[in-house]
């Protein structure tokens, strides 16, 4: 058996194994698609008995593990919230493996209005401390007294802010035990509670040396990264930003609130940006930052949730504008930022352009010269890189491999 032929890791579940892998499935890849928490909150429900048969809500779920194995429970067919493209991706794959495609577990977005009944409520605790208080503002209202509230995270996740949203916005809450670092969050609802209202989506004004955007204002939905002020490595790429000439085709990968393709836009006014982004809080958020900032020129503007420039014709770009992340959730890796890598050396024309701003110690020059055969550093201070590779003649992507 080669590499590439390896099966997927199995969770043991009450209700029988299950094969999973992240999206996209990479065998050399050594995170798994659960963790202790998914496997606690399941051992959970099956032990207190929950009466999964009603509208059962999973918020959260990172890459399918919990609504995979609830789909192997009679008369359960949960609705799976999910802000990010390929965790549902991942999901949508998991449940195919387990034959659970036609179950009738319905995938929505965190943009999606959520279902207007909820029986069951199961919480993946996000990263995200103000994505989980508009989840909660936004399923609050179908929840009702006999509503089953659990949510679920590793112990470093759920902080004392945690639980008071849950105390805030639903009802009286406690914590379980710890078990495998992980632990379950219990809430009553009370349906006298007045939470007060959403304060997301929200907007802020950029500070006045950025270029283009000096000054004006860019809209955040809840999770987005930065939601609550610029970060310093896309204040420092602002300020070294090329100026896309004529009809150029821009993308702005990765696209967060969209604070970088709107200045492209405002700088060429006759380019092409592509905003495209995994989650669909940041599309939303680059919609509106756009719309805000660049209300004269809406048919310049193309807005993408997917998976990178995966589905982008090659040799269809002339310049890409990425401030790559390198976490996966907890973990520290640069895949992301290596696939972002090679799907922007795949889409570009031949003389066309990536940029990419990034923290010194993250070796990006290394990884661009692997792949486009060069690299210059445009810009530095003492904590980032501004870098620029450009597409070659001809050229094909080195390094077919994750470095």
């Amino acid at each position: 058996m080669n590499r590439t032929d390896q099966p997927a890791p199995h969770l043991t579940t009450p209700w029988g194994d299950l094969a999973l892998t992240r999206f996209p499935a990479d065998p050399r890849d050594p995170l798994r698609a659960w963790d202790a928490a998914d496997t606690y909150l399941l051992k959970h429900l099956a032990e207190t008995g929950t009466d999964l048969s009603g509208a059962v809500v999973v918020t959260g779920d990172r890459w399918g593990a919990v609504g995979t194995a609830l789909t192997r429970v009679a008369g359960c067919a949960p609705t799976l919230i999910s802000d990010s493209y390929v965790g549902q991706r991942a999901t949508e794959e998991n449940l195919a493996r387990a034959g659970a495609g036609d179950t009738g577990a319905r995938l929505l977005t965190t943009q999606d209005t959520p279902p207007d009944r909820v029986d069951v409520l199961l919480v993946r605790v996000p990263k995200s401390l103000a994505l989980l208080e508009d989840q909660l503002h936004r399923l609050r209202p179908a929840l009702h007294e006999g509503t089953v509230v659990v949510g679920a995270g590793m112990v470093k996740e759920i902080h004392t802010s945690t639980l008071n949203l849950f105390e805030q916005i639903i009802g009286p809450t406690r914590t379980s035990l710890a078990e495998k670092k992980a632990r379950l969050i219990f809430t009553t609802p009370d349906p006298s509670l007045s939470p007060g209202r959403n304060p997301w989506p929200h907007s802020y004004a950029l500070p006045d040396d950025i270029g283009p955007m000096s000054g004006r204002e860019v809209v955040n939905h809840a999770g987005v990264f930065c939601a609550e002020r610029l970060d310093i490595g896309t204040r420092f790429l602002l300020q070294h930003l090329p100026s896309p000439t004529g009809d150029a085709r821009v993308v702005d990968l990765g696209c967060g609130n969209g604070v970088v393709g709107t200045s492209a836009a405002l700088t060429a006014p006759d380019a092409e940006i592509l905003f495209t982004d995994e989650s669909h809080q940041a599309v939303a958020s680059a919609a509106a930052t756009y719309a805000r900032n660049c209300a004269d020129r809406p048919g310049k503007a193309v807005f993408r949730v997917g998976d990178g420039l995966a589905g982008v014709p090659g040799a269809s770009v002339d310049l890409v504008l990425n401030n790559p992340p390198f976490h996966s959730h907890q973990a520290t890796t640069d895949a992301t930022a290596w696939r972002m890598f090679r799907q922007a050396h795949a889409a570009l024309r031949p003389g066309g352009e990536l940029w990419v701003v990034g923290n010194r110690h993250l070796g990006y020059h290394l990884k661009l010269r692997r792949l486009f055969g060069n690299s210059e550093l445009v810009a530095s201070d003492p904590k980032f890189v501004v870098l620029r590779a450009v597409r070659r003649e001809g050229a094909r992507a080195r390094g077919a491999r994750r470095g």
